[in-house]
């Protein structure tokens, strides 16, 4: 399954797909324009869900170890899109169905609002495990994002947290079973369909501009715009 955007009602629901998610270009492009869409129709809220055990699992390592000249270039592209969900100008809620690993874990970190499945699935930046220190963008994010017990923990020690211990820390604002992380997903966003975008977008710009300008995303500095 490729990237899906569909609709229950009047909320957007975009599916990262059915395997591991990493951040392909093709994937990138499919999401970016998945995004371009719900941007660009009536006030709505977006849930991001997948299907099977990965949310994401973040970077195209096997891609990127065979074109290691394009890192910089892959790297802002990634970024960019962080930048852009962390201020998109409609409610965001990530329903983390299964493992959120790295920039996968930055991606549901940027969304609003975090419901994950209670029983599987690991939330993990595991970058100081792996020898690749934060850049200042990726650090800005999670720092916006979690209290500073929180980001150390997450930062500086590789843990994987689980649904239970996610929500204990602040990783995840809620959990549930998988017959009903959807439904619970659904039920955070539906309430907050029709909040005025630019008016949204603008309130996030203020509250996480900073970072979002340090991953290279500028669309909404004058008016919350995606």
């Amino acid at each position: 399954m490729t990237v899906q955007l569909s609709y229950r009602d009047d909320v957007a629901l975009l599916s990262l797909g059915d395997d591991e998610n990493r951040f392909s270009l093709e994937w990138l492009d499919h999401v970016d324009s998945a995004l371009d869409r719900v941007v660009a129709g009536p006030p709505t809220a977006l849930v991001t869900v997948a299907e099977g055990r990965f949310y994401t699992n973040g970077l195209d390592l096997e891609w990127l170890g065979a074109h290691l000249e394009q890192y910089e270039a892959y790297l802002g592209r990634v970024e960019r899109l962080l930048g852009r969900v962390l201020t998109l100008p409609v409610p965001t809620v990530a329903a983390v169905v299964g493992h959120a690993f790295g920039a996968g874990a930055m991606l549901a970190l940027a969304h609003d609002f975090r419901v994950m499945r209670e029983d599987r699935g690991y939330v993990c930046l595991p970058e100081v495990d792996l020898g690749l220190p934060f850049s200042p963008g990726m650090a800005a994010l999670v720092q916006a994002k979690l209290t500073p017990q929180a980001a150390v923990a997450a930062m500086t020690t590789g843990r994987r947290f689980d649904g239970p211990s996610s929500r204990t820390a602040g990783l995840v604002d809620d959990t549930a079973a998988a017959d009903e992380l959807v439904d619970r997903a659904c039920a955070v966003a539906a309430p907050l369909v029709g909040k005025d975008p630019a008016t949204l977008g603008g309130i996030k710009w203020t509250m996480f501009g900073h970072a979002a300008e340090l991953l290279g995303h500028e669309a909404g500095r004058a008016t919350g715009a995606a």
